[in-house]
C-alpha cells in the first residue's frame, strides 16, 4: 500500500511542510530542518508562513492526500478499518526518526473529537494513530490534555473560510492539565488548511506549552494553485 501513497515533493516549507514550487520563495531564518537535511538546500518558508498564519512551530505529513490515500483514510475514519491506525503510526514514526531534533517532544497528544461525534463514531481516529505512535517512539501519550469544546458543523464539505471559523476557539487544555513548558507532538489524520492544528496549538500555548509540532498522515493540496501562493480561505474539500 505504501507504494500507492505519493510523498510530498521537495522542497517543503520549513514551518508548515507545504511543497514549494517557486524558486523565489525566501529562505527561512531559523529552522529545525536546517541546510543539508533536505537535499542540501536551504530551508524556505511559504507565503502563508511568512504571514505568520500558523501558531505551531512545525508541521509535517507522511504523504499527499491522493486518491489512494483518501480511500485508505476514509476506510479508517468511517469504515471502522481501525487496524490502519497502526500502519499509519509506523509511517509517521519514520518521519520522526528521520529528523529526531525537529520532533523532540515531552508528550504526544491526538487532536480530539467533540463528545457528540465521538459517541456517533465510537472512536477518535487521531487517537488510534497517536497511541501506537507514542509506543513506538517512547513518548508519553496524553490524550486528555486537550479537549474540543465546540462541535464541528454537520456540513460535510467546508470551505477554507468555514474551516478556520469553525475551529476558532473550539479547543482548550483540559482543566487542571499540566501543560506548562511541555513540548507537544500533536497528531491528526489530515492537514487540509492547517486550521485545526493551528487552533489546537493556540490552546496548548495558552496553557503554557513551550513548543507544538504537528504531525499528520496526509496533506491536502490544491491542484490548480502553486502551494506557496494558496490562500487559507480558498475553497478546498477533502
Amino acid at each position: 500500500m505504501a507504494q500507492l501513497m505519493k510523498p510530498l515533493p521537495e522542497p517543503l516549507c520549513a514551518q508548515c511542510g507545504r511543497p514549494i514550487l517557486s524558486e523565489t520563495v525566501e529562505p527561512a531564518a531559523n529552522s529545525a530542518f536546517g541546510p543539508g537535511k533536505r537535499e542540501n538546500t536551504s530551508p524556505r518558508i511559504c507565503h502563508l508562513c511568512r504571514r505568520q498564519t500558523y501558531d505551531f512551530d512545525i508541521a509535517r505529513s507522511f504523504g499527499r492526500y491522493s486518491l489512494p490515500m483518501s480511500r485508505a483514510i476514509l476506510l479508517f475514519k468511517y469504515g471502522e478499518v481501525t487496524p490502519l491506525g497502526g500502519w499509519f503510526a509506523k509511517r509517521l514514526a519514520g518521519l520522526v526518526r528521520a529528523n529526531p531534533d525537529a520532533f523532540s517532544a515531552d508528550v504526544l497528544v491526538p487532536v480530539p473529537l467533540d463528545a457528540a461525534r465521538f459517541r456517533e463514531r465510537g472512536y477518535n481516529q487521531a487517537e488510534l494513530i497517536a497511541r501506537p505512535l507514542a509506543r513506538i517512539l517512547g513518548i508519553p501519550f496524553r490524550s486528555w490534555l486537550l479537549v474540543r469544546t465546540k462541535p464541528r458543523p454537520d456540513k460535510i464539505r467546508l470551505t477554507r473560510r468555514e474551516r478556520w471559523e469553525t475551529v476558532r476557539g473550539a479547543y482548550a487544555a483540559h482543566k487542571g492539565a499540566q501543560v506548562d513548558k511541555l513540548r507537544v507532538l500533536l497528531v491528526d489524520d489530515v492537514f487540509t488548511t492547517g486550521a485545526t492544528l493551528d487552533a489546537c496549538s493556540r490552546a496548548l500555548r495558552q496553557a503554557g506549552a513551550s513548543r507544538v509540532v504537528g504531525l499528520t498522515v496526509a496533506r491536502a493540496l490544491s491542484q490548480l494553485t502553486a502551494p506557496d501562493m494558496a490562500s487559507p480561505y480558498q475553497d478546498l474539500g477533502e
